[in-house]
C-alpha cells in the first residue's frame, strides 16, 4: 500500500471535500431524521459503483463497495448529525439554519468518508473483500449506530461469486480541536467513556417557609444527597478506574416564602468500564435512599443507561497507531494514555465486530491550542486541510484491513 499515492490522491479531492462539507454546515439537521443531509450524501455518491441501502427507521446510508477479489468486509463509519446551537463562528458558510450547528465536525466526517469512498472505488479491482460505508445519523445522543444495527446494518448477503464476506473490522474516525491539525491519536482498551444519566426526586411535605418544623423540607435532602454523591465517587471508586458524576441541574420551589414538597435532581454519569459503571449505578442508588430515609423522606432513583463504554480492540488499535505513524510521522501521532470521557455510540458497533475509534487533530495552525474553541462550542472552527489527513487515513485502514 503507497500512503504517499492515499495522501495525494485525497489531496485532489480536497476541493469537492470542501464543498460538500460547507453545504452540510449552512444546513445542519438534528437526530435520526436528516432528509436534506441524506439527499446531499446521495447526490455526492452517484456514480461510484457501490450498493446504497436507505435505512428506514432511520436517515442511515449504508453503501457497500465489492472488490475484484474475495474477502471479508470492512466497516468506516462517518456521522452525520448536528447540535441544537446558534453559530458564533463568523464563518462565510455558517449555518442558515437557525438553532442548529455542526459543533462536532460530523459535516468534516461525512465528506471524508465520501472521500474515501472516491479513493477506494478507484482501486476498487485491487481489493480483496469489501467496504462498508455507514453513514450514520444521530449520535449526538440519540442511538443512530444503535438503530442501523438493529436494522440490519451487518447482515450483508455474499458476494456475486457465492462467498462470504462478513464485517470482520470497524473504524471510525473524529475530529477535535484537542489536536493540532493533522495530527492522530489512539489507543488500545476503552477510549471514551459510557454516558448514563441519572434523575432523582425527593419527596417532603410542602409549608409555609417560616415554620420548617412543620413541613419536611426537601431541598437540603437533595443538598446533601448531592454532596454526598461526590463523596461516594472519590471515597468508593477505585481512581485508576475513575468515574465522573456531575450534577448539572436542580429543580425546586416557586417562591421564597415556600417549602416545596419535592426537589429534582438531574446529572450525568461517565465511567470508562462496565464494572466501574454498575457499581457507580448501585452507589447512588444508596446514597440517595439511605440520605432520604434518614430525614424521613421519600425518594426515587431512575438510572437511565446511555451509550456503553467504547473499547477499541488492542491488536486494532496497534495497527492504527503504527498505520498513522507511517501515513504523517511519528512526531504527529498521540498514543493517548488514558480514555476520555466524552461518549460515543460507534461503542455499540465495537461491542460487535474488532476496531477501532481514532481521533482527528483539526484545530487551525493559526489557533492557540490552549485556548481553541472545543468541540460542542458554538466558536469551534475546524481546518479544511485536515480532511486530507482523514480521508486518506479512512482509505488505509480499509486496505490494511483488507492485506492491499
Amino acid at each position: 500500500m503507497e500512503l504517499d499515492t492515499l495522501r495525494d490522491g485525497a489531496h485532489d479531492l480536497l476541493s469537492d471535500m470542501v464543498s460538500l462539507r460547507r453545504t452540510l454546515h449552512q444546513w445542519p439537521e438534528i437526530g435520526n431524521d436528516l432528509p436534506i443531509t441524506r439527499d446531499t450524501v446521495l447526490e455526492a455518491l452517484d456514480g461510484l459503483p457501490v450498493d446504497i441501502t436507505l435505512h428506514e427507521t432511520t436517515s442511515g446510508i449504508a453503501a457497500l463497495l465489492d472488490g475484484g477479489k474475495p474477502g471479508p468486509t470492512v466497516l468506516l463509519r462517518g456521522d452525520m448529525d448536528a447540535l441544537p446551537l446558534h453559530e458564533d463562528t463568523g464563518l462565510d458558510f455558517e449555518s442558515r439554519s437557525e438553532g442548529s450547528m455542526h459543533a462536532c465536525g460530523h459535516d468534516t466526517h461525512t465528506s471524508m468518508l465520501v472521500g474515501a469512498a472516491r479513493l477506494l472505488s478507484a482501486k476498487q479491482s485491487d481489493i480483496a473483500g469489501r467496504v462498508l460505508f455507514m453513514f450514520q445519523p444521530g449520535e449526538e445522543g440519540n442511538h443512530g449506530a444503535r438503530f442501523m444495527l438493529e436494522e440490519g446494518l451487518l447482515d450483508l448477503p455474499k458476494r456475486a461469486d457465492g462467498s462470504d464476506s462478513p464485517v470482520t473490522g470497524a473504524f471510525a474516525l473524529h475530529i477535535t480541536s484537542s489536536l493540532p491539525t493533522g495530527w492522530l491519536s489512539c489507543r488500545g482498551g476503552s477510549i471514551m467513556a459510557a454516558a448514563d444519566t441519572v434523575f432523582i426526586t425527593v419527596k417532603g411535605r410542602g409549608g409555609h417557609a417560616s415554620e420548617p418544623y412543620r413541613a419536611l423540607d426537601p431541598i437540603p435532602i437533595a443538598c446533601e444527597i448531592v454532596q454526598a454523591l461526590q463523596t461516594m465517587v472519590t471515597r468508593r471508586i477505585d481512581v485508576f478506574d475513575p468515574a465522573v458524576v456531575t450534577i448539572g441541574k436542580i429543580t425546586a420551589g416557586t417562591v421564597n416564602n415556600i417549602i416545596p414538597e419535592t426537589a429534582e435532581i438531574a446529572g450525568t454519569i461517565r465511567t470508562v468500564s462496565e464494572s466501574t459503571r454498575r457499581r457507580v449505578h448501585d452507589g447512588i442508588r444508596r446514597v440517595a435512599e439511605g440520605i432520604a430515609a434518614a430525614h424521613d423522606a421519600e425518594v426515587t432513583v431512575n438510572v437511565v443507561d446511555g451509550y456503553p463504554v467504547t473499547v477499541n480492540d488492542v491488536a486494532q488499535a496497534d495497527r492504527v497507531l503504527g498505520l498513522a505513524g507511517d501515513l504523517v510521522g511519528g512526531d504527529k501521532v498521540v498514543k493517548l494514555p488514558n480514555p476520555i470521557m466524552g461518549a460515543e455510540d460507534f461503542s455499540y458497533v465495537l461491542q460487535q465486530i474488532p476496531g477501532a475509534m481514532v481521533f482527528l487533530g483539526g484545530t487551525p495552525t493559526d489557533r492557540n491550542l490552549a485556548t481553541a474553541a472545543p468541540n460542542h462550542s458554538n466558536r469551534v472552527v475546524f481546518d479544511e486541510e485536515a480532511m486530507v489527513t482523514g480521508t486518506a487515513m479512512y482509505a488505509a485502514l480499509a486496505l490494511d484491513h483488507l492485506g492491499v
